[in-house]
């Protein structure tokens, strides 16, 4: 079953995205001192070895579209309340040139990777016609979408990635000009 060229090219580049991602992450578990980071990038440099190895199959063999049910990786248990809101003076940003990283510049990198990753593999499911292809794209999305959120849930816990607010009144003031279609 032969490909399309659009979607032949979406492919193309997300599997140069994943060795990208594979390549760095190998280096960012090496790099990590927290064991709850290394850990952290070890489990999600094997997801991505796994999706790129799906998808490489896929693309060799048309009958190996395996485990394209779910999604590989779940997304976090976590309630709301868990989730740490406001700014608690932050710390001033720069780019800093150094030697090694350290494990809250390789979490947002893996943040970065990720959000990417997941928008980059919707993009590229909304231009394929072969439908297992497709899947495998969309669940890549979703897998990528919930390791973005592992991390940042680590950083917020540490304090490193801060959700900044408005006042309640204001927010419920904006968000409650929208009404149920019912009600109009």
């Amino acid at each position: 079953m032969p490909f399309g060229a659009h979607e032949t090219m979406e492919i193309h580049e997300i599997l140069n995205e994943k060795i990208n991602a594979i390549n760095h992450f190998s280096l960012y578990a090496q790099a990590a001192q927290s064991p709850e980071v290394r850990d952290l990038v070890r489990r999600h440099l094997h997801a991505c070895m796994e999706h790129y190895d799906q998808i490489v199959g896929y693309t060799h063999d048309y009958s190996a579209a395996q485990g394209m049910g779910n999604p590989l990786g779940q997304f976090p248990q976590v309630q709301p309340e868990q989730i740490v809101y406001g700014l608690d003076n932050p710390a001033r940003v720069a780019p800093l040139v150094q030697n090694g990283l350290s494990d809250q510049q390789i979490l947002m990198a893996v943040l970065n990777c990720h959000k990417n990753s997941a928008k980059n593999a919707m993009h590229a499911s909304l231009e394929i016609a072969d439908p297992n292809l497709r899947q495998m794209m969309i669940n890549s999305s979703v897998a990528a979408n919930n390791f973005a959120y592992e991390a940042f849930l680590l950083m917020n816990r540490a304090g490193q990635y801060q959700v900044p607010t408005m006042h309640d009144h204001t927010a419920k003031t904006y968000l409650h000009t929208y009404m149920p279609s019912q009600q109009q």
